[in-house]
């Protein structure tokens, strides 16, 4: 069975080819607050460069990348925090 993170990472590099992610879950964090679950697998940091946000605004960014997640997003991810950058800033 595939984790959460290696879904996200699938998901994300299949949609952005990035020159960069990270996906950190950070579920450990948040243990007896809202959206955890046993197991962990529920609040995650995803940051990404890919050139497909070249020209976006930070909304438009985080909407593509919601839309990639949505099937997660709907199921077991409680939480998504987005750092999403096109190559050459800071």
């Amino acid at each position: 069975m595939t984790s959460i993170s290696e879904r996200i990472t699938q998901k994300l590099t299949a949609a952005f080819a990035p020159q960069a992610l990270k996906v950190i879950d950070e579920s450990h964090q948040h243990q007896g607050h809202g959206g955890w679950r046993e197991g962990g697998e529920t609040h995650f940091r995803v940051n990404i460069v890919s050139e497909a946000f070249s020209g976006k605004s930070r909304l438009e960014r985080h909407r593509l990348v919601n839309t990639a997640l949505a099937q997660e997003l709907a199921d077991r991810v409680h939480a998504l925090a987005i750092a999403a950058k096109a190559p050459g800033e800071g």
